[in-house]
């Protein structure tokens, strides 16, 4: 009797996981194949060539929200945290179809800096990319188990989630100034 009740209590918890699991694969995927697939850029590059702007802002934004989410968690004050969490996630959201319709259509923008400055820009991309493909199934296993009410789980996949999705935030906006800006 017992077994089948804690079987029950955990099915919901591996469906999560494993559709968390399914979703972020899938973003995955597309992603490496907007960028690893050659292409030519579409003769609609004029039309999103504000997407990246928007998409260091939305960056940026996600991570005002994020550092000020964990001062509020901190202070104990959890509306307010909640509402800086899902605005975060909000915004990233908003960063992940953006930035799928920007490389669909511009493909993508070659660092074409020199000297020291290179080295520094790829060092960067390579732990933003790695940590931008870790941090969607931590973000929504986060979020999951804080809609669950279970915080304990919650508090301690958050203590790995926040510094990576900051991390990614932060040196999003860096590379957007680096290949835009600096290049």
């Amino acid at each position: 009797m017992f077994q089948n009740s804690r079987a029950a209590i955990r099915s919901p918890r591996i469906t999560a996981g494993w559709v968390i699991a399914v979703i972020s694969l899938f973003i995955l995927l597309i992603v490496a194949a907007l960028l690893l697939i050659p292409r030519e850029a579409s003769p609609n590059r004029l039309a999103v060539s504000i997407l990246p702007l928007l998409n260091a802002s939305l960056n940026g934004v996600s991570g005002i929200l994020l550092a000020m989410g964990y001062v509020f968690i901190r202070f104990r004050q959890i509306k307010r945290h909640r509402f800086c969490m899902l605005s975060a996630f909000s915004l990233s959201t908003l960063f992940l179809v953006s930035y799928v319709i920007y490389h669909t259509i511009a493909g993508s923008t070659r660092f074409t800096g020199e000297g020291w400055i290179r080295p520094i820009y790829f060092i960067i991309l390579i732990s933003h990319i790695i940590l931008a493909a870790l941090v969607l199934p931590l973000a929504l296993m986060t979020l999951y188990r804080a809609w669950q009410s279970t915080f304990i789980w919650h508090r301690q996949i958050a203590r790995w989630t926040l510094p990576i999705w900051l991390y990614v935030s932060i040196s999003g906006v860096v590379l957007y100034l680096m290949l835009y800006h600096w290049n």
